[in-house]
């Protein structure tokens, strides 16, 4: 049996972000899906905090129970081009969550896609165009606001700005800060891009082949890593000083899931592994207020993190 997704555990408070790295195929979207509900959980617990439900386990929510969760919690996802219907105009792209879950209709309708369209920067006069009027960053814009239709509490975004050039990035992660501060929405932010997640999250778990290596404060993470994949993925950032000294690459290939190494995941290419690290699965611990890692040495390793300089120029 595979597991695409196993030993993860992070939370994701009120008002703040959590980045999510890793290399492609660790498992990431799948995270994002699965508390979504896309892709059902076969284990563990998916603890969502509701408004008006409480605390509910999404893993073994009910159908009703779900449908209110759903309206809480939306996605933002990596293409824009994808995400929009080309056949259905703006107005009808932002007002389907309220049509679908009878929140509004008429003119009540109208006046909150004119609101949600000002709160994300487009002009109302434009929702009765097509997406392929737009440019990439407006039509990721357009995204944005159909995820705020239904005032949710998480956004899970995953790439969101992947697709986009470098200035229109910028442009988008200073809305979803903005939307962050004016309507405390939480993030899951999924995202290659260090120096992406670097700026905008407030804490950052690493994964490497469905588990959770490393999670702990984004200044933690980028100064101080614990894990040698962390250091590694740190290190593969490139560095904007045309004299600067290459740095060590990390060797090897990321496992199958199908068939994982035994013991840590990440040994075949540690280059500080043990006899024990080939057959012993490290359990995830606290080595830190906040700072979990899951390794074998993470108290004796001394690794190099990178400096704010590194991330200058992305910024």
């Amino acid at each position: 049996m595979v597991k695409a997704v196993d030993g993860v555990f992070l939370s994701v408070p009120a008002g703040k972000t959590v980045g999510l790295v890793g290399e492609s195929g660790c498992g990431k979207t799948t995270t994002g899906h699965c508390i979504m509900g896309g892709i059902p959980a076969t284990s563990g617990e998916i603890i969502f905090h509701h408004p008006e439900l409480g605390a509910i386990d999404l893993a073994k929510a009910n159908s009703a129970q779900m449908a209110k969760a759903r309206c809480a919690m939306q996605m933002v996802f990596q293409d824009p081009n994808s995400s929009l219907n080309p056949r259905m105009t703006v107005f009808d792209i932002v007002a389907e969550p309220l049509v679908v879950n009878k929140v509004a209709r008429g003119p009540v309708l109208r006046q909150r896609v004119e609101e949600l369209l000002h709160l994300v920067g487009l002009r109302p006069e434009y929702m009765q165009r097509f997406p392929h009027a737009f440019s990439g960053g407006q039509r990721q814009r357009i995204v944005v606001a159909r995820a705020l239709a239904l005032n949710p509490r998480l956004i899970i975004a995953d790439e969101p700005v992947s697709a986009l050039d470098v200035s229109v990035q910028a442009q988008i992660l200073n809305l979803l800060q903005d939307l962050q501060q004016t309507l405390g929405l939480a993030y899951l932010f999924i995202s290659h891009d260090l120096s992406v997640v670097e700026h905008i999250s407030d804490s950052v778990a690493v994964m490497y082949v469905g588990k959770l290596v490393e999670f702990a404060p984004t200044e933690t993470i980028f100064h101080f890593p614990k894990h040698p994949y962390t250091q590694a993925l740190l290190m593969s950032v490139p560095r904007p000083s045309p004299t600067a000294q290459p740095r060590a690459v990390l060797g090897g290939e990321v496992p199958s899931s199908v068939t994982p190494p035994p013991g840590c995941y990440f040994h075949p290419r540690c280059p500080f592994a043990v006899q024990q690290c080939a057959e012993i699965e490290p359990e995830l611990i606290e080595v830190a207020p906040g700072h979990f890692v899951r390794c074998h040495l993470a108290h004796e390793l001394k690794l190099e993190g990178v400096s704010s300089l590194d991330f200058s120029v992305s910024k």
